[in-house]
C-alpha cells in the first residue's frame, strides 16, 4: 500500500490510523478475529471516534475488517473465495504486465533487478519472511515499471496482500521463500533470453503456488477461515 505522504499527498488522522492498521492486519499483528472497537482505537491515537469509524470503513470495503454496527469491529478471518478471486485479478495482470515486459525488454533492463534479487537472497538467508514478502512486492512492481503500466499497480498490491497476509502465516521456513526466488530467477532468466511463451508460464506457475499454500493454512490454521 503506498502511503500518502510519499505522493506528496497530505495524511490526515483518517488516513493515519488507516495505514497503521492496515500494516498490522497484513503483518499479522492483529490476528484474524481480533477484535476492536473504534473507542480503544481512537484513545490509542489521540484522535476521534469520527476518523476511526473512517478508518474501519476503508478496510472494511477492502476486505480486512468486518465492521458491524452496535457490535465490535473484528479483523476478518481468511475468506478461500476473496483469496481466489485475489488470484484470479492478479493472474490476468500479472500475464498481460509479462507479455509487455517481453515487448519492451533490453538486456540492460535486466540489471535494475539484480539489487532486488540479492535483497531476496538476504532474506532467505536469514529466514526473514516479512523482509522477503516486501522484496517480492518490489520485484513484482519493477515487472510493472518496466510493462510501463503503472496503472496496476494499486490493483495488484491490494489483491497481492490479501494473499501476503496468508502468507506470513503459512510459507515454510527458508524452503518456501527459497522455491519463490527462484521462479523470479526463473522468470528474468526467460525476459533475457527473448522466450515470452517460457516467462508466460513461469509466472503462470509462480502465482500457481497459492494453491498449495491455501490447502497447507486451511489444514493447520482453520479457525482463522470463515468459509
Amino acid at each position: 500500500m503506498v502511503r500518502l505522504d510519499e505522493l506528496g499527498t497530505r495524511r490526515t488522522s483518517a488516513d493515519i490510523v488507516f495505514e497503521e492498521l492496515y500494516r498490522e492486519i497484513v503483518a499479522l499483528d492483529l490476528l484474524p478475529g481480533t477484535k476492536m472497537s473504534e473507542v480503544e482505537v481512537a484513545r490509542r491515537f489521540g484522535v476521534s471516534r469520527q476518523p476511526v469509524r473512517d478508518a474501519f470503513s476503508r478496510l472494511g470495503n477492502l476486505g480486512y475488517l468486518t465492521v458491524r454496527p452496535q457490535k465490535a469491529t473484528e479483523v476478518r478471518k481468511f475468506s478461500t473465495h476473496a483469496i481466489v478471486a485475489a488470484r484470479f485479478v492478479r493472474l490476468a495482470l500479472e500475464l498481460e504486465v509479462v507479455r509487455r515486459c517481453h515487448a519492451r525488454w533490453t538486456p540492460e533492463k535486466s540489471a535494475r533487478f539484480d539489487a532486488n534479487l540479492r535483497a531476496q537472497a538476504d532474506a532467505v538467508a536469514n529466514d526473514d519472511r516479512s523482509a522477503f514478502l516486501a522484496h517480492d512486492l518490489g520485484f513484482h512492481l519493477l515487472l510493472c515499471d518496466m510493462a510501463d503500466a503503472g496503472h496496476a499497480v494499486d490493483t495488484i498490491t491490494v489483491n497481492k496482500a490479501q494473499v501476503d497476509r496468508l502468507c506470513r502465516l503459512s510459507l515454510e521456513p527458508k524452503a518456501g521463500m527459497a522455491e519463490l526466488l527462484t521462479d523470479h530467477r526463473r522468470l528474468l532468466q526467460a525476459l533475457g533470453a527473448e522466450d515470452p511463451e517460457e516467462a508466460v508460464l513461469a509466472m503462470r506457475d509462480h502465482l500457481g503456488r497459492l494453491d498449495r499454500t491455501v490447502d497447507h493454512a486451511r489444514t493447520r490454521y482453520a479457525s482463522y477461515f470463515e468459509d
